[in-house]
């Protein structure tokens, strides 16, 4: 009999442990930071992301953006230019400076053709407009892990 009463015990652990597994693997392949203090970009990101299959967290201020992609667990941070306590740029220096191979989307709120060349010639991956390209977000995010990934994870086997 105690065998028997072991045996559903396995049973419900063999059926979380695969599950367990497989949500562990998709955000360390894709996960994505969004530093944004306008609530309706960000759920609009979340929802674009989520759909694609992205893992994505959120931040309203860029001292906890750089914190967090300091850590190393992203690898695209899409913010907008200017928040209470900075500017994108601070999200550039630390991908720089830390070499640590997140891509920084600065998302526009409005366009101005100088500011976005100033933006990508500063290191920023891409600047889509925050009003009309928010639907592309996704692809945008997807172009920019080919970029950040290591060659080995990105290569079928």
């Amino acid at each position: 009999m105690r065998h028997a009463s072991q045996k559903p015990a396995q049973e419900a652990a063999d059926k979380t442990h695969p599950a367990a597994r497989l949500k562990l693997r998709v955000p360390d392949k894709a996960r994505i930071l969004i530093v944004c203090d306008d609530d309706s970009i960000t759920e609009r990101l979340n929802i674009a992301f989520r759909e694609a299959g992205f893992f994505s967290e959120c931040t309203k201020n860029i001292t906890v953006g750089c914190e967090s992609a300091r850590s190393g667990r992203f690898q695209v941070v899409f913010t907008t230019p200017v928040l209470c306590d900075g500017s994108w740029r601070c999200l550039v220096e630390a991908a720089h400076h830390y070499d640590l191979g997140f891509e920084v989307v600065l998302l526009a709120r409005t366009f101005d053709l100088s500011q976005w060349a100033e933006a990508l010639e500063a290191g920023a991956f891409d600047v889509p407009d925050a009003l009309d390209e928010l639907p592309k977000a996704a692809g945008v995010a997807k172009l920019a892990l080919e970029g950040s990934l290591p060659q080995a994870t990105s290569a079928a086997p």
